[in-house]
């Protein structure tokens, strides 16, 4: 019985964990998905929740973490100007078809298939097939 409502809680915490919290990283995505499970599930929750959390943040970030800082240095010097965008920018939000200037990723940081853009002064990396946010880069 114990094993099912855990297993069942387990479920529940995996499929409530928002994009954004994918987006975050381990560190981001263990925080969010413990919080989400002790909301849900209480502390035994807060574990299951940190751990798939963790797991999901991890995989799904397209730069490394050690990227990224490199990566947020390398944009800066390249002055774009950034786009205004009414909406919360963050992954998953697809971006206009016009207006926007979509910029090459350098081969070092080996995202060829992703271009990036300034929206609202923050960095994102973005499908250019269907201009869907997949990374935003702090």
């Amino acid at each position: 019985m114990v094993r099912h409502v855990l297993g069942t809680a387990a479920i529940a915490i995996a499929l409530s964990l928002p994009v954004s919290a994918i987006a975050q990283g381990v560190p981001g995505g263990m925080e969010h998905g413990a919080r989400e499970g002790e909301r849900a599930a209480g502390p035994v929750g807060a574990v299951v929740g940190g751990t798939v959390g963790a797991v999901v943040g991890g995989v799904a970030g397209v730069l490394g973490v050690d990227q990224r800082p490199r990566f947020h240095h390398y944009v800066v010097e390249q002055h774009h100007p950034s786009f205004h965008y009414r909406e919360r920018v963050e992954v998953g939000t697809v971006l206009p078809d016009a207006g926007v200037t979509y910029y090459a990723v350098p081969a070092e940081y080996g995202a060829h298939q992703y271009r990036y853009t300034i929206v609202n002064d923050r960095t994102v990396l973005v499908d250019p097939r269907s201009h869907r946010v997949v990374e935003v880069i702090d």
